[in-house]
């Protein structure tokens, strides 16, 4: 199968977010399983070419764009070896310091997505399927139904439209269906009609041929008006296209028997060396070097959606316990200033108002249990990395942590972690309450552990079951092509 990923960002050459870590792994994967798959982003100025080998293989590329034409590059290097990555290049687009957040970001991303496929008669190589992830790519299943339905060079291509987080729309004026060269069609339902508006990714979900999101459990979440957006009644129309798969970890990247960053590298078979990172954690946090005391983890942006809002509430409470607690991240300003204030009156909490590789990678390896309270979390990798590196995860029954963490039963042993179920504040310290009596029971603890550590996450089971899909959206597509044609 030829398969074609586009993405704003991947690893390792662009990260805002989780999307650059699945664009990044999943298509190593699929190359394993022996498809021809090539992964194309822009190529932001922090790209650089000696650095990754980058080299032309397009050296001027015409891409539409509303009345006129803008001339880009792509370029062309590989990912993990052997997968082709093509980087579209535009200095009045992406020559910038950063990836999102400008106001002409609806052009440069229309400017991008036309380049995705206006590339590939020059490349002379037409994928089976176009992976498009997030409202950055939403408006090519659009195109692909509309501008370029009746060429032959490319109506066979059928389209996967991934949600990474349903928050993130695209919102943008009208103008910008002029832009795209599609202001003659009119808006859709799936648009802001009253408001004039355009939802780039309602029209992803509108126009693609299968649609999945980063875990089953998410899946059937945001077709709910609790979860939905605004999106919920046409996810349940397209019901049928949209499935749930969850995201997994780069082995490579995430492996504690060689992670270079942690004081010692251990598995779940020398687990006994685990402890150095413990106490290496606590020097580096400025917290008693106590390797019995229960040690609690947290990496995290600091907002609502991450469940800080129930963690302010019963902080002083869970910091009044036999544990200590190291917070990484940074986020909303009133987080930052209470977690500073909580700092100052418990000796057992350090923070780090921050994002730092090394030091994250030193929490997960040397915390005993690690917390993600969020509000939603459409797939979380922090407790897949957690479970990885040895911590038991402490979760709301949301979303990806619904579908990865089950709630430990010490009468019968089942279970991988301390689940609450309601988004309240007295549930989540139960929750952390009962992962410290647990912790009472070392042998247990241990055998859990090693559990984890031994649990399957990896990408080549999530990968298999996109090839599924991907299989999916080509019969859908040639389906809904057949009963258009008369067929």
């Amino acid at each position: 199968m030829k398969i074609l990923i586009a993405a704003a960002e991947a690893v390792p050459f662009a990260k805002v977010g989780g999307l650059a870590d699945v664009t990044g792994a999943l298509p190593k994967a699929l190359k394993q399983l022996g498809h021809d798959v090539r992964l194309v982003i822009p190529k932001y100025q922090r790209i650089q070419d000696a650095k990754f080998g980058i080299e032309p293989v397009i050296r001027e590329l015409p891409v539409p764009m509303d009345s006129h034409v803008e001339l880009g590059q792509v370029k062309e290097t590989l990912l993990g070896g052997d997968v082709p990555v093509y980087l579209v290049d535009s200095e009045k687009f992406f020559d910038r310091e950063g990836v999102y957040g400008y106001p002409d970001d609806d052009e440069r991303f229309i400017f991008f997505s036309r380049a995705v496929l206006e590339m590939l008669p020059q490349l002379g190589w037409t994928p089976d399927v176009l992976h498009c992830n997030d409202w950055h790519t939403a408006i090519i299943p659009n195109w692909l139904r509309t501008l370029y339905s009746e060429d032959p060079a490319f109506n066979r291509i059928a389209t996967l439209f991934t949600i990474h987080n349903l928050a993130y729309h695209g919102i943008f004026g009208n103008r910008v269906l002029e832009i795209a060269g599609i202001g003659s069609f009119g808006f859709l339902y799936a648009d802001h009609g009253e408001d004039h508006a355009v939802d780039l990714l309602g029209r992803g979900l509108h126009f693609a041929d299968a649609i999945n999101t980063v875990s089953e459990q998410y899946a059937r979440e945001i077709q709910t008006p609790d979860m939905g957006q605004g999106m919920e009644d046409l996810l349940l129309q397209r019901g049928d296209r949209l499935f749930g798969i969850l995201n997994g970890l780069d082995y490579e990247d995430m492996d504690p028997s060689r992670d270079r960053y942690i004081a010692a590298t251990f598995d779940a078979d020398s687990l006994d060396r685990r402890l150095e990172n413990k106490l290496e954690l606590q020097r580096e946090a400025h917290l008693a070097c106590d390797p019995e005391v229960p040690l609690i983890g947290l990496v995290s942006r600091l907002a609502d959606a991450k469940g800080f809002d129930l963690l302010a509430q019963v902080l002083d409470a869970i910091l009044e316990q036999p544990l200590q607690m190291v917070i990484l991240g940074t986020g909303e300003q009133r987080y930052h200033e209470i977690l500073a204030a909580a700092a100052k009156r418990h000796s057992n909490l350090a923070i780090f108002l921050t994002f730092n590789t090394p030091l994250a990678q030193k929490i997960y390896a040397g915390s005993d249990m690690f917390l993600m309270p969020s509000r939603f979390e459409p797939c979380g990798l922090g407790q897949l990395i957690a479970m990885r590196y040895g911590g038991m995860p402490i979760v709301r029954r949301t979303g990806g942590l619904a579908d990865t963490v089950q709630a430990f039963d010490p009468r019968t042993g089942q279970g991988n972690g301390f689940v609450f179920e309601r988004y309240d504040a007295m549930d989540l310290f139960a929750a952390i309450i009962r992962a410290v009596e647990a912790y009472k029971h070392a042998g247990a603890w241990r055998q859990l552990v090693q559990a984890n550590m031994r649990r399957d996450f990896s990408w080549a089971a999530s990968a298999e079951k996109y090839v599924d899909v991907y299989q999916r959206a080509i019969d859908l597509h040639r389906a809904d092509m057949g009963i258009r044609s008369g067929v």
